[in-house]
């Protein structure tokens, strides 16, 4: 029997990016564009009479905020986005923005040369529109009277600060991985470690210039310190370290202290930044002083090394499939054996310091 093929709408206020997109979607055999719309209230009408898998979604329109009316859809209508991007400071900080309203992911187009540009993107953009349709989406909260609907009630951080750790070892480090859905998910849990935690190594899979302001966003919200790596610094405990777009993030030894090791070596699993390329530097390194975490994803990016970390002598902990938009490195991670613990994602940050402060007394000196 023949799949149904995923019925996409395509939302965006230039003519040349809407028929690109549509031709690009119906090139393939297993979706169609159903429908296109200029403008937010056409595209509400047309959500509501076609009834789509996945919309790909302008976050700038002059005409409209994409943001505003990602923010009413997910409230209301709780729908697979996949934001179309421009690589700019400012559609950086807007698709953050995005990701946190409820959108599946986002592609990033060029500001020149629009019509080569999306056409180069064209798998990128079919690959993204296949995983939105099977990801989990969340409702958004209805806002109370008066709150912007994702805002966050400055009081909410101050009452809920996680209470220091005190002496734990700057031989720990505490290493993650995400695709798919993990700007929220690594949002989630570094929000609940606190300031003196050890040095957290991240990799989400992002192009460049979006890292930046993704670690911008996490320093505005986390009690610890959050920035891109930067190639040869120290890794500090109290800081997390997001691996750069478009390059891969890896971890070495300098006497006593960990490094940071940013190059520009081809793509591993397809990815660049790659979780397998961090993860296996980690179990190299750290050992039993290690703590993996395995967050939402698409794909088995980083899951052998995790078993390397694990077999190594480091304790991991990875997201459950109701939690996750997309439970793909996670399943990979556990059928590679490479979990201690399979945890709802409100639960990883708890469970982490746990074990940190359980073991803080029994610090694994590597000889």
């Amino acid at each position: 029997m023949l799949k149904p093929k995923i019925r996409v709408i395509v939302v965006d206020d230039s003519a040349l990016v809407r028929s690109l997109l549509a031709e690009i979607i119906n090139r393939q055999h297993d979706m169609e564009c159903i429908g296109s719309a200029n403008d937010p209230l056409i595209a509400r009408e047309m959500i509501r009479e076609l009834n789509p898998d996945v919309i790909t979604l302008d976050v700038e329109m002059p005409r409209m905020d994409g943001i505003d009316f990602l923010g009413r859809l997910m409230r209301l209508r709780p729908m697979p986005v996949v934001m179309i991007s421009t690589l700019t400071e400012r559609g950086a900080e807007v698709t953050m923005r995005a990701l946190e309203l409820g959108a599946i992911d986002f592609v990033a187009k060029p500001r020149v040369g629009v019509a080569n540009g999306l056409q180069e993107l064209a798998t990128q953009i079919v690959d993204k529109i296949r995983v939105a349709a099977v990801a989990q989406v969340h409702r958004l909260p209805v806002a109370p009277h008066g709150v912007a609907a994702g805002a966050k009630p400055a009081v909410a951080r101050l009452s809920a600060v996680p209470t220091l750790l005190g002496r734990v070892s700057t031989e720990k480090i505490i290493a993650i991985g995400a695709s798919t859905g993990g700007t929220e998910a690594i949002r989630e849990v570094l929000t609940h470690l606190p300031a003196d935690c050890p040095a957290i190594v991240i990799t989400q899979h992002m192009p460049p210039g979006f890292t930046t302001s993704f670690a911008a966003r996490l320093n505005s919200l986390c009690q610890m310190t959050v920035k891109e790596a930067t190639h040869g610094e120290r890794l500090l405990p109290g800081h997390a370290y997001i691996a750069p777009g478009g390059k891969h993030f890896s971890i070495s030894r300098s006497g006593a202290n960990y490094v940071a090791v940013v190059d520009d070596a081809p793509p591993v699993n397809r990815h660049k930044p790659s979780v397998e390329v961090l993860f296996k530097s980690v179990a190299a390194n750290a050992g039993r002083n290690a703590y993996g975490i395995m967050l939402t994803g698409m794909g088995a990016d980083g899951a052998a090394a995790m078993r390397e970390m694990r077999d190594a002598g480091s304790y991991n902990l990875v997201q459950d499939e109701a939690t996750c938009i997309v439970f793909g490195m996670p399943r990979e991670a556990i059928a590679h054996g490479a979990a201690d613990e399979v945890l709802p994602l409100p639960q990883i940050a708890q469970a982490l310091l746990i074990k940190l402060r359980g073991g803080s007394d029994q610090v694994h000196h590597r000889i």
